[in-house]
Parts: structure tokens; C-alpha cells; sequence
């Protein structure tokens, strides 16, 4: 999802289809070093954007939680390690805002990072995110000044729109909520049944915003981005600084699709955080803003969803 919407916007940007080198997940096994390496020895880019991991919601995470610490250490480290190889210098990493502790005051500011315990149901594939973080820094530390490297990372929020994964159970709130919103419209179900208490806060960012700060935050000068971090604490949150409950949001994503039964919740499911809001002044104050509010975003994404995965009712108003 994000790196289509990257490539979106650096088609959009001006720069030609031919300068950009793409393998989907059947063309590259991003888990094998073998094949990383022989990728980058062959095609020696300029500049990288990691947008890959094995990613879902509550459940996924508590499901396979091996396959995503597993699978994620194994991205980051082969595509940074390779990259560094390859004598790429400009890298930029994306993380989540699951990298911080489970009860940071809020909002989360980049200096939380590391000062507490995880969320249990997603320690796992937060642990691998704290790594990628700390591996762009260690080949930075190491190599900046005889190589060059400058590799960055920017923690996203929770994040949605075209391109989602929007598998009945390891899909993320959003999308879950999007399909199962639809398939109770078009069954004409009285009911939605939601997991946990409705009540945690969440903060969402439209994917192309998210492509938007990525491309921001990789073309900074050095200069100035070096001026607004440190070696050892050099991430950058992206968020839209707006938050909802999840019944507020259940209650949102009903109205924008016009379906118009009953929601509920089940507490006997978990919440996860009580509350994940970011503190994105950092990437403010580098001239970066958000620009597609949480309605405009889900109505946009529930029309990319029609299109792709149900096409014989694209016909559908909102």
C-alpha cells in the first residue's frame, strides 16, 4: 500500500517510469540475503525506500507473532545491509507507531522511543521496527563519513486507503471495518459486531499523505535534517495530529458507506493501546502537513475498495 503510493507520487513528481527500479513480493523474496544481494549487485540505485514487512492487525500479530518478528528482522537487515553493499547512500526506513511504549504519555514524541514496555499483542513486530530503526543509525555511525550513508526513518501512524489488505482477519482496523461494513450492507444485516470496548483513541493518516512525507523527508538537505535529530535518536513520526475513538470511527465508516444498522462491540476481545496519538511537530517544523481529513480519506479508500475487490457492486453510493 504505502510503497505504491510512493511511487504514485514520484511518477506525479515528475520523475520518469524508467528511473524507477520495482519487484513485487513473487519477484523478490526479500527473506533471502541471496536474493537481495544478487537484486541490488544487478541494479545498483541511487536511493532506497523500505516500505516492505509482513504487517496486520490484533489478531495477525497474536496469531504469527514468529513469522513477524522472523520475517521483518529479515527484510530490514538484508535490504540495509545489501543497500550499504551496493554503495547506496540514501535510504529511508518506514516504521510504526507500535515502537513505543504502551503507556508513553501522549502525544508520543520521538524521544519516548525505548523508555517502557511494548503492547504485548504487537511486541514482536515492534521489537523488528526498533531494530530497522537502530540499523539505519549503526550503518549511519559507521559508515557516514567514510561512505557517505545517510539513512532515515520515519514512524507513520496507523495508516489506510488504496491498496489496503482487506482480509477478513489480519487486516488492519480500517479495512476490517470497511469490508465488514459492506458485506452487512449488501447482506442487509441488522448488526455489526466490533472487537473490543469501542473506547481506545486512534490516530489515522491518508496512505498519500504518508507518501508525501516519505518523499519530504528523504530529499531534506543533510544539513537540516541532521539540525533537527541526533545520531542515536534520528526517527521522524508522521501523523495527522487528530484522533478518534474506534466507535467513533465504526460510527464514521457506517455513514460514509450508508449503512445504516446497528454497531456493537465485544469487550471480551482486546483493545490493544488505550490511546496511540503522535507527536509529528518534529516533521511539522521541517514544512510537512497532512492534507486529507479522515472522511475524505475513508470514503476514497471505500471506492478503491469497490473497485478492486467488489467490482460487481462498484455501483454502490455512499
Amino acid at each position: 500500500m504505502v510503497g505504491s503510493a510512493i511511487v504514485r507520487h514520484l511518477l506525479a513528481g515528475g520523475l520518469i517510469a524508467d528511473n524507477l527500479v520495482l519487484r513485487t513480493h513473487g519477484e523478490l523474496d526479500l527473506t533471502s540475503q541471496a536474493s537481495v544481494r544478487a537484486f541490488f549487485e544487478i541494479e545498483r540505485p541511487n536511493q532506497v525506500y523500505l516500505a516492505a514487512a509482513k504487517v496486520g492487525g490484533i489478531h495477525a500479530n497474536n496469531t504469527f507473532p514468529a513469522e513477524f518478528i522472523y520475517q521483518n528482522l529479515m527484510i530490514e537487515a538484508n535490504i540495509i545491509h545489501e543497500a550499504w553493499r551496493a554503495g547506496v547512500q540514501k535510504l529511508l526506513f518506514l516504521g510504526s507507531s507500535c515502537i513505543y511504549p504502551k503507556l508513553a504519555p501522549q502525544p508520543m514524541s520521538e524521544n519516548a522511543l525505548l523508555t517502557g514496555p511494548l503492547e504485548p499483542t504487537n511486541e514482536p513486530y515492534a521489537i523488528a521496527k526498533i531494530a530497522g530503526i537502530k540499523l539505519c543509525e549503526s550503518y549511519n555511525r559507521q559508515y557516514g563519513e567514510s561512505h557517505g550513508t545517510d539513512y532515515r526513518s520515519v514512524m507513520p501512524t496507523n495508516l489506510y486507503g488504496p491498496g489496503d489488505n482487506y482480509h477478513p482477519e489480519n487486516s488492519h482496523v480500517i479495512p476490517a471495518m470497511i469490508r465488514r461494513f459492506h458485506e452487512a450492507k449488501v447482506s442487509g444485516a441488522p448488526v455489526v459486531m466490533l472487537w473490543g470496548t469501542g473506547t481506545p483513541c486512534r490516530e489515522f493518516l491518508y496512505v498519500d499523505d504518508m507518501a508525501a512525507a516519505s518523499i519530504h523527508v528523504m530529499h531534506l538537505d543533510k544539513a537540516t535534517f541532521e539540525a533537527h535529530t541526533t545520531p542515536m535518536q534520528s526517527h521522524i513520526n508522521v501523523g495527522s495530529a487528530q484522533e478518534v475513538t474506534i466507535r467513533e470511527l465504526a460510527e464514521t465508516i457506517a455513514m460514509v458507506m450508508g449503512y445504516e444498522g446497528n454497531i456493537a462491540f465485544d469487550p471480551a476481545k482486546p483493545d490493544g493501546s488505550p490511546r496511540k496519538l503522535m507527536d509529528s511537530r518534529r516533521l511539522n517544523n521541517l514544512g510537512w502537513q497532512p492534507k486529507v481529513e479522515l472522511e475524505e480519506g475513508l470514503a476514497l479508500a471505500y471506492q478503491d475498495f469497490l473497485f478492486n475487490k467488489y467490482p460487481l457492486h462498484s455501483s454502490i453510493t455512499q
